[in-house]
């Protein structure tokens, strides 16, 4: 799985002018499924994303994770991560999964985040979205499991 990690001081996601998640402080993860892509993996993106040390301590050093400051997490979709580039003006997704396993995969991720930690929003799988996000730092962190 590939997932484009933000700091973000808020985000909010939207579908037909409506917010269908938004968040505080903490992480908007842009997630992208493979198709060879397991649950397996999906379980460990999310114990990476709530483990991952991009937040400051008392002395300014990203040392703390999303539980310890009890930070949000905001989950999108987003299929485009697989894009290929190396050849030609219009990129190829042939390296994301089908849309089926895509949307399992994702459910997955979001079931597990959900059950793991108390303050997660998402996106809509499949859906036209507008992402709003104030990136703070800005901290964005490329990350595949």
């Amino acid at each position: 799985m590939i997932a484009l990690v933000q700091r973000v001081r808020s985000a909010r996601v939207e579908v037909a002018g409506a917010v269908v998640g938004a968040i505080g402080p903490g992480l908007l993860v842009l997630v992208c499924a493979e198709p060879t892509d397991t649950p397996a993996q999906a379980a460990r993106l999310v114990d990476k994303l709530l483990k991952l040390r991009v937040f400051a301590d008392a002395a300014g050093k990203m040392n703390l994770s999303l539980r310890d400051i009890a930070g949000e997490l905001l989950l999108v979709s987003q299929f485009t991560l697989a894009a290929d580039t190396s050849s030609g003006n219009r990129p190829s997704y042939t390296g994301a999964a089908p849309a089926a396993l895509g949307r399992e995969l994702y459910d997955e991720v979001l079931r597990l985040a959900r059950a793991a930690h108390p303050r997660v929003q998402a996106g809509v799988f499949g859906a036209d979205m507008q992402v709003h996000l104030v990136n703070d730092g800005p901290v964005t962190l490329p990350l595949r499991v």
